[in-house]
């Protein structure tokens, strides 16, 4: 069986079986287990905001018309603003009936046409111009910001490399408690979570009604990214 070092909560049992497939002459060692940290702090590069039209009529075909009219010149705008490529992309579009209720009876009101699009930002300075000119060109509101980084996975790689480099000193200093060295490393595991897009910002409705090409200010603040591992090293 595997011997332990009893040094302190974080030196954890190492089964058999998983030793054995790591490697078979660990069988006879103590081994050390510990958990790493890493964490990478980078002012972000990259924006996405969402821009969102709304028109209403008592004529469906009037709705879906007037709201055509309004997200094309929302487009015009953007697309005058060279923001690149693929910048663009619709996120959703639908029409519905709006009702209104009485005495327990509904009456139709009218139709709701609405189309959203997602803008993809590549120079932060000119996110505010973009928020200014989508609702002075005609889009009812705006919202969804958030912040990334082009090269998030080379972040998230440095986030390993320091967590892994956190968990190989937490274990020397184990080791070095109980008068003990690190053999060799036998196993690192990255702690692997579902990971969404970052958060959305939240954004106030009154951006809505802000003068035609106002420019909002925007802090974008710094993109975090955290990594954790579990590394396990034999003793002697």
């Amino acid at each position: 069986m595997t011997r332990l070092l009893t040094l302190s909560a974080a030196i954890l049992f190492l089964p058999t079986m998983l030793a054995a497939q790591t490697n078979p002459r660990a069988l006879d060692l103590p081994v050390i287990v510990t958990s790493g940290e890493g964490e990478v702090k980078r002012a972000p590069d990259r924006a996405w905001v969402e821009i969102r039209a709304e028109s209403r009529s008592r004529d469906p075909k009037e709705a879906q018309r007037l709201n055509a009219d309004a997200m094309a010149a929302v487009m015009a705008k953007l697309k005058g603003m060279a923001l690149g490529e693929q910048s663009i992309r619709t996120l959703s579009y639908d029409l519905q009936p709006e009702f209104d209720y009485a005495n327990g009876r509904q009456t139709l009101r009218g139709y709701l046409a609405r189309n959203a699009v997602e803008v993809r930002v590549d120079d932060i300075v000119r996110v505010g111009d973009v928020l200014g000119a989508a609702v002075g060109s005609g889009a009812t509101s705006v919202g969804g910001l958030r912040f990334d980084l082009k090269d998030r996975q080379g972040a998230e790689r440095e986030a390993l490399r320091l967590a892994v480099q956190d968990a190989r000193s937490r274990a020397e200093a184990l080791a070095a408690g109980a008068d003990v060295k690190i053999d060799r490393i036998i196993r690192i595991e990255e702690a692997r979570s579902p990971i969404g897009p970052p958060r959305p910002m939240p954004m106030m409705r009154e951006m809505a009604t802000m003068a035609a090409d106002a420019a909002p200010p925007i802090a974008p603040g710094t993109v975090e990214i955290r990594a954790q591992v579990t590394l396990t090293a034999a003793v002697r």
